[in-house]
């Protein structure tokens, strides 16, 4: 079991970041051995079954018309994952709705979006931000190649990405260069690790160990600097195999 941890306080929240095939999910689930730690996965399932319509394969077939709703959608789950209360005192989540965002530039770029729907989702992200009371302590950006992700997004050959061209994965990994690497874009909303995620699965793994010490070490930071200025807690076991 976890430690115990004020009620009051949030989870330390870890959003993970990166292109299509990035491998966000595998990375993820080397955290679902911990039992004081709340994982929670892109909700691709909720965009599979909108009302039993499946709005991601909408989106691809047929953008000029689906993009819109879409990401409208998208920025709504997300924001729902950021404010979902857990009594654990980590959260590692799959992208974020900081992220949401990065898909909007592209939308608007390739001029897939028309202005008026550009500025109402802008709006629309805006407010998320300013007053929904998301917080994130920590941002882990798996940076990869087009051509890698590419060959991973069809190796894994998920229905609604075939698709999906090397064009339009090349054009999102410049926006997450541009906002997470260059820092020229969009307001980075908390401290980044930057890891190569070109490597194989076992190599992966070895970084996954060292940034998971770097992950619980800012949360220990967090809390002494915490302590500061509250009364003390008692500080959660790092780390702690579920059973």
């Amino acid at each position: 079991m976890a430690s115990p941890r004020n009620q009051s306080r949030r989870p330390f929240t870890v959003c993970i970041e990166g292109n299509i095939g990035s491998g966000k999910t595998t990375f993820l689930n080397n955290f679902k051995q911990f039992n004081n730690t709340m994982v929670l996965q892109e909700p691709v399932e909720l965009w599979r079954n909108v009302e039993g319509m499946n709005l991601l394969d909408l989106m691809y077939k047929d953008p000029g018309r689906y993009a819109c709703l879409f990401q409208s959608y998208v920025q709504l789950t997300m924001l729902q994952l950021h404010t979902m209360k857990s009594p654990l005192p980590y959260k590692i989540m799959e992208r974020s709705v900081y992220s949401a965002r990065c898909f909007i530039e592209n939308m608007k770029r390739t001029n897939v979006l028309k202005e008026v729907e550009a500025t109402v989702l802008e709006k629309w992200y805006d407010w998320c931000i300013n007053h929904a009371l998301i917080e994130t302590d920590l941002i882990v950006y798996l940076r990869t190649t087009p051509d890698i992700v590419y060959k991973r997004m069809r190796a894994r050959a998920r229905q609604e990405e075939n698709l999906v061209s090397l064009e339009y994965l090349e054009q999102v990994h410049q926006i997450h260069e541009d906002w997470l690497y260059h820092r020229t874009l969009f307001d980075v909303p908390a401290p980044v690790i930057i890891l190569d995620a070109d490597q194989s699965m076992e190599e992966m793994f070895v970084q996954f160990e060292k940034c998971k010490t770097r992950i619980f070490e800012r949360c220990r930071q967090s809390e002494r600097e915490s302590r500061l200025l509250t009364s003390p807690v008692s500080s959660p076991k790092i780390g702690a195999a579920s059973e």
